[in-house]
């Protein structure tokens, strides 16, 4: 990777912090025995069926582990607000339950969204204080999805603050709304982003499931330093309306999960067209996809996979990591094969004009539609400086005041620099390297292991390997894979555009053949006598 498409990278998977710990030891500051630890979302079915669990009592065990675990206790600080009707909705379900009515595979399950979702009766604010009284007043399009699947909207997940496209120099998991989200398996540990409160609440057992943003690496970095699985979908499968946005390019939603399976059936669910969104149009097959039914075990046998070999060397532990984990594709049948994306790094500085112009048009057209209490970027820019000493106390706003500065959507400098990310991404990038060898998939580390949370120097972020994707608009998924001293590593599988259920064929398959995830041990920072 680039320092520019680093940097990038940074910008969108990070923020800023209040009160990390800074403990000498790793002593354990471990939460008591959860009943539903690890729980799936068909183990929850199960006893929901059987009549042994409820939906109330299940958002009731959530609610009760939130504020024992993150309001107090280690405080991870991942959710930044509970929905005050998530009982009332978990009663809702449990009477349809006994009338016999089933919405299907997420009836009755609580769900976490990232804080720039719209969701009634929640405030939406992007972590900003700006929009800390903004409660749209309606549900976004992927909400009323999952509300109509039978989903329990649990409350909403803190992030870096605008999905950390304010300035280069932030922190991820840090927003002046919702402060800093920690690591669950090291608390002085960074979460990643800027979907960071969401994958620390998942990994941490605070909800069945939750929904992530990505516009270049906030789904698919924070899972991976999560032990989660997460999904980033080509651009277009998931409705982006009444979401905050940064790039119509670029933005989608994608599920956060503790196993392919749950993150399959949440796809599933909230995978659909949207008038409200042009880029829903434009799948290929107009009939709905069951991800569920994709999850082949054997599904590794005969496929081809490209090992992106360039997106190594950054972290040694990674790199150990990442070959125990091709050769665990290689066991399960798949055949391996070096492969290369020829224009990787070439697209890095059209990514960020395309960004830098897209913020400013899609976020006014956001905040004015929605009845914000600030109509304007400009607005934000203003509100920051007025509020300097709670907004910025640990860096400033100097991508918000570039993106102010650009011009309309109809420049020439955009138009073409939206053109060369795009076919440099795409088909030049992914598309050849998939072509040049037959592949199904393209393989690489997901991130580097989670990183010391600093609030003056920012993150240090050291490499990843799910860009191409982002820029692409193609979708891609990271499995947890292993660990450096007991931080989680992750792998990501990128394919072409639409290729979301081969993509969730291999990725399952992987994950049963390797069982790499581990649940957090809340410690106070790294133990470095653990195995590597």
């Amino acid at each position: 990777m680039t320092r520019l498409s680093l940097a990038i990278a940074l910008l969108l998977a990070a923020c800023q912090q209040t009160d990390t710990p800074q403990p000498a030891s790793a002593e354990a500051a471990a939460p008591a025995p959860f009943a539903f630890e690890e729980a799936s979302i068909a183990s929850l079915q199960e006893q929901m069926a059987s009549g042994s669990l409820t939906s109330r009592a299940l958002a009731q065990a959530y609610l009760d582990r939130i504020a024992a675990i993150d309001d107090t206790g280690p405080r991870l600080n991942a959710v930044i607000e509970a929905n005050p009707d998530a009982l009332k909705e978990a009663d809702a379900l449990d009477a349809e339950r006994t009338s016999g009515k089933l919405r299907g595979p997420l009836h009755g399950i609580p769900v976490l969204l990232k804080d720039n979702i719209d969701a009634t009766p929640m405030v939406n604010s992007a972590g900003s204080l700006a929009l800390a009284e903004h409660r749209p007043k309606s549900d976004a399009f992927l909400v009323a999805r999952l509300r109509a699947a039978g989903a329990v909207i649990l409350g909403k997940t803190n992030l870096s603050e605008w999905a950390n496209i304010r300035s280069t120099r932030s922190t991820s998991g840090w927003s002046a709304r919702g402060g800093q989200t920690r690591n669950p398996y090291a608390l002085d540990r960074n979460p990643c982003g800027s979907s960071a409160g969401t994958g620390t609440a998942i990994a941490a057992n605070l909800a069945a499931v939750g929904i992530g943003t990505e516009t270049d690496g906030s789904i698919i970095c924070p899972s991976a330093v999560a032990g989660l699985v997460g999904i980033k979908p080509t651009v277009g499968l998931v409705s982006r309306s009444g979401i905050i946005p940064i790039s119509h390019s670029q933005d989608t939603a994608g599920p956060m999960a503790r196993s392919v399976a749950d993150a399959a059936a949440v796809l599933t669910a909230i995978a659909a067209a949207d008038a409200a969104d042009a880029a829903t149009s434009e799948h290929p097959a107009r009939t709905a996809i069951d991800y569920t039914a994709h999850l082949k075990p054997d599904a590794l046998k005969g496929a081809r996979i490209g090992v992106l070999r360039k997106a190594m060397g950054y972290q040694p532990d990674v790199d150990a990591a990442f070959e125990r984990a091709v050769a665990a594709l290689k066991a399960a049948g798949a055949t391996v094969v070096d492969a290369e994306i020829p224009t990787a790094g070439q697209w890095g500085d059209a990514e960020l004009e395309v960004l830098l112009y897209e913020l400013k048009a899609d976020l006014n057209a956001y905040l004015t539609s929605s009845g914000a209490p600030v109509k304007s970027l400009a607005g934000v820019i203003a509100f920051n400086k007025q509020n300097a000493g709670t907004e910025m106390r640990y860096f400033a706003q100097e991508l918000f005041e570039q993106a102010e500065a650009k011009g309309p959507l109809t420049d020439r400098e955009y138009l073409d620099a939206r053109d060369k990310a795009r076919r440099l991404a795409g088909p030049e990038g992914i598309d050849a390297a998939l072509k040049k060898d037959n592949l199904d998939a393209l393989v690489a580390p997901s991130m580097s292991p989670a990183w010391p949370t600093d609030p003056i120097n920012g993150d240090h972020f050291t490499g990843a390997g799910y860009g191409a994707a982002a820029v692409a608009r193609y979708p891609s998924i990271s499995v947890p894979m292993g660990h450096s001293h007991g931080l989680p590593l992750g792998i990501t599988f990128m394919g072409t555009a639409w290729s979301e259920a081969r993509l969730v064929e291999l990725a399952h398959a992987y994950e049963q053949a390797s069982k790499a995830r581990t649940p957090p041990k809340f410690l106070l920072t790294v133990d470095l006598d653990e195995a590597r």
